[in-house]
């Protein structure tokens, strides 16, 4: 009986709730299709049709796929790179790789980001291919170029891709070169190649690119000696960042270093004469005439024909690379080798065998096991 006049009571309450939509699930459903699609290998049709079209998405995911080390991967990779390769001689397209290095602290996340803005504006579509240091333990990017460049990241006239350097010497991812071919068939005449900093082989990026750019930074010591002199042979201009505020005249003071000691070394076979410029990120100062020098340095090799010259000689350089890279690979990821690796590894920590003697007797294996 009570409970009856409960639900009356219950009933003639003014407060009426209405089922009303029912609502979607939080979490998309279909979100699992999504990232499995978007991790799949596709064909090599597939890959090419987008970077033809000039999608960056599937740029950048056919640039994971000639990152990998899977021979699977690597079978498809070839195909893509070939076709690449074979449509920019075909177009005859005349693409501006530049090289960029420096100093530690020297800014250059910061310089690529406001000096690709330039050269987007210009009406060029630039990649920047910016060379991370990788994680010892997950072998991963630690730096994160991307993530620094938030302005030229959302141009849509730029490609950013930050590469692990994989323990490369260097520095250098050593796909990055295929990385590049990729970007110029995507229709980027422009390539910017970014490296971790000045070291030993920086004669890898070099040997990449058409143009070497070193970003040097004043008021740090000796500014002379902070970097090595093969660096600054092989650079075609030194620019010295930060020159802003009251870092002018230290700047100014670095330039003037600078331009003297570049005219100490022997002429350059391209006919070029480096020297050395002030810039700022900041204040955008210096930028327009780094990139005018530039244009001067492409119009006098295309000139001369120093242009093709170096890119042959580049060919002739990553045909050796290529070679050594595969027997690398050939040889370490041979299951039959594995446990004899393994095994005389054991014996050379032992003291058990010399390494000189371990080594030509797994070489010898290697040999009869091809």
């Amino acid at each position: 009986m009570q409970a009856e006049k409960f639900m009356s009571k219950k009933n003639e309450s003014a407060l009426i709730v209405n089922e009303g939509v029912k609502q979607p699930p939080t979490v998309n459903p279909y979100i699992q299709n999504f990232y499995k699609n978007k991790g799949s290998v596709l064909t090599p049709k597939e890959y090419l049709k987008g970077i033809f079209a000039g999608d960056r998405s599937m740029l950048g995911r056919a640039i994971t796929l000639i990152e990998s080390n899977k021979p699977e991967h690597r079978i498809i990779a070839k195909e893509i790179i070939k076709a690449c390769q074979e449509k920019i001689q075909k177009s005859k397209i005349r693409t501006m790789r530049i090289g960029i290095t420096g100093v530690p602290g020297a800014g250059k996340s910061t310089f690529i980001e406001a000096f690709g803005g330039l050269v987007t504006s210009g009406g060029h579509k630039l990649a920047v291919l910016a060379i991370d240091p990788s994680s010892e333990k997950t072998g991963g990017s630690i730096l994160g170029d991307k993530t620094r460049m938030e302005t030229l990241t959302k141009d849509p006239k730029a490609f950013i891709r930050p590469s692990p350097s994989a323990g490369s010497l260097g520095g250098v991812s050593r796909k990055t070169r295929e990385s590049v071919i990729l970007c110029e068939a995507a229709g980027y005449d422009v390539v910017f190649i970014e490296t971790v900093g000045v070291g030993q082989s920086e004669t890898a990026v070099h040997s990449m690119s058409d143009f070497f750019l070193l970003l040097m930074l004043s008021g740090a010591g000796d500014d002379l000696q902070g970097i090595k002199r093969g660096i600054m042979e092989m650079s075609d201009l030194i620019a010295i960042t930060k020159a802003d505020g009251s870092n002018i005249e230290k700047a100014m003071g670095a330039k003037a270093q600078y331009a003297s000691a570049l005219h100490l070394f022997p002429p350059a076979d391209s006919g070029w004469t480096p020297t050395a410029v002030t810039s700022s990120a900041v204040t955008k100062e210096g930028l327009p005439e780094i990139w005018e020098i530039i244009n001067n340095y492409f119009k006098l090799v295309q000139k001369n024909g120093y242009y093709d010259y170096k890119r042959r000689q580049q060919s002739k350089y990553w045909m050796y690379e290529t070679i050594n890279e595969t027997l690398k690979s050939e040889f370490y990821d041979n299951p039959k080798l594995e446990k004899a690796i393994q095994k005389t590894e054991r014996q050379v920590l032992a003291g058990q065998v010399d390494s000189f003697m371990a080594a030509e007797g797994l070489i010898e294996l290697f040999q009869k096991e091809r």
